[in-house]
């Protein structure tokens, strides 16, 4: 079979009884971050813009919209899900193809669970389903793809929310197979809107277009039948080099989600190993900020492709700055939302910082590395190798540490005991007789507003 006809067969008659119970409960760990970013950026200007622009037009307001009180249709409150969820950069990551996976997945699956009744148990599968069709399409045309200029969450991640969707509404074979050829049409994001609003647009429209498909093929809106491996087909157009052999090598049996990764700091991935190591170096030392002379960074070629700038004019473009990075580290020893913001930028002791900090590309540095030298006033040369930092696959974030990030996010726009009740209905979703009942408890004043059944 083509690679679009095998994944598409797999999504359908995956029943789900032989995935292992770690990538369970992996589904259940991405999930919670996932949710605490979607509320964490629930109260973002770029959420605001966006549904004082929608309200006009969306359809029969059936949907949560997560984090917030205004309902729209499933396709508007996937989009805005997918904003909200993206826009601080907090969300997870997959190393291997740079894909923040549950964003297009998630937004889709909770604004159609709180608009159709979906158990727990067939909202993670369906994630998990999603998540590893997203991944492994990713997969077949990272690095060529990405290095084109894509914007491979969305571009991948419509697919993920294709096969999601899809699974939930019992499309056949056939109609997956056209669900995945409306998604690949509908592909689009490019890296030139990183440090922009239209960044966190990029996987909330993949959301809203992998929904769209799925509801298009379930209707038998026919598509081309070899979306992925065609001449004219995703991977040949937005691609020089591919492997679709990624697609199927291992598949229900090798499993994306377990190298998954969840962000400590709230920016791009390839700057958290200087977030980390400059933040042990202050941790250590603690050097006086105006005693810093020059701070000298060996970086993988990936982060000066990604994260050169140095002037700041607006807090999004300092989630793409290897020089913020390694100020904020030094300076205030942590890498959080506040650490992001246009106060930050404006802090003057950030801004010498950055201007003093150089950042050379070094091929033999892994994108999970940093080389660190601070010299100071004094002639003294504080220097330190970050082999593996914090949040990545090798050194993940527990389950505790998990839960202190949502409460930092969601507390920002919810009291305290409601995102205590979110949590726990996170860890124990895939035995909730309703899923939607945890957006309808994200939104802002309802508490437990789901019925005593749903809950249990």
């Amino acid at each position: 079979m083509s690679a679009t006809e095998t994944l598409a067969a797999y999504v359908v008659n995956d029943d789900g009884t032989t995935i292992p119970a770690d990538v369970w409960r992996e589904a259940s760990r991405a999930v919670l971050n996932y949710l605490g970013c979607a509320i964490g950026g629930s109260i973002e200007p770029a959420l605001d813009i966006a549904i004082d622009t929608f309200t006009p037009f969306s359809g029969e307001t059936t949907a949560s919209v997560l984090g917030r009180r205004e309902r729209f249709d499933p396709l508007h409150a996937a989009l805005l899900n997918g904003i909200g969820s993206h826009v601080h950069e907090f969300d997870d990551t997959t190393p291997k193809n740079y894909i923040h996976p549950s964003i297009p997945v998630a937004s889709a699956l909770f604004a159609h669970a709180s608009a159709n009744a979906v158990s727990g148990r067939n909202f993670i599968h369906a994630f998990i389903l999603g998540f590893e069709a997203e991944s492994r399409i990713g997969n077949a045309v990272y690095p060529a793809h990405y290095d084109a200029g894509w914007h491979i969450t969305s571009t991948a991640g419509v697919f993920g929310a294709a096969a999601a969707i899809g699974k939930l509404l019992g499309l056949s074979k056939r109609q997956m197979i056209w669900a995945f050829g409306l998604a690949a049409t509908q592909s689009a994001g490019i890296r030139e809107m990183f440090g922009s609003m239209a960044k966190s647009f990029q996987p909330g429209r993949a959301a809203q277009n992998g929904y769209t498909a799925a509801l298009l093929a379930r209707a038998d809106f026919t598509a081309g039948e070899h979306a992925l491996e065609g001449p004219r087909g995703f991977a040949a157009v937005t691609a020089v080099e591919y492997d679709l052999s990624k697609v199927s090598a291992g598949l229900g049996v090798d499993f994306d989600l377990r190298a998954n990764a969840y962000k400590p700091y709230a920016c791009g991935l390839v700057v958290h190993p200087a977030i980390d190591g400059c933040s042990q170096l202050h941790r250590t030392y603690q050097p006086d900020p105006e005693t810093i002379v020059a701070v000298r960074l060996r970086v993988a070629p990936l982060v000066l492709d990604l994260c050169n700038q140095r002037e700041l004019r607006r807090a999004l473009q300092s989630k793409y700055s290897i020089y913020h990075a390694a100020a904020i580290g030094l300076v205030r020893g942590k890498g959080g939302l506040q650490e992001f913001t246009d106060e930050a930028i404006a802090d003057p002791r950030l801004a010498r910082i950055r201007q003093c900090t150089t950042a050379v590309a070094d091929q033999s540095v892994g994108e999970d590395q940093v080389g660190i030298e601070v010299e100071l006033a004094g002639g003294e040369v504080l220097s330190l190798f970050v082999e593996q930092s914090l949040g990545n696959v090798h050194r993940p974030l527990s389950d505790e540490q998990l839960e202190e990030k949502f409460r930092d996010q969601a507390v920002l726009a919810l009291p305290s005991l409601q995102v205590d009740a979110l949590i726990e209905q996170c860890w124990r979703l895939d035995s909730l007789q309703d899923a939607g009942a945890l957006a309808r408890t994200s939104v802002p004043g309802a508490g437990s507003n789901a019925s005593p059944a749903a809950m249990r």
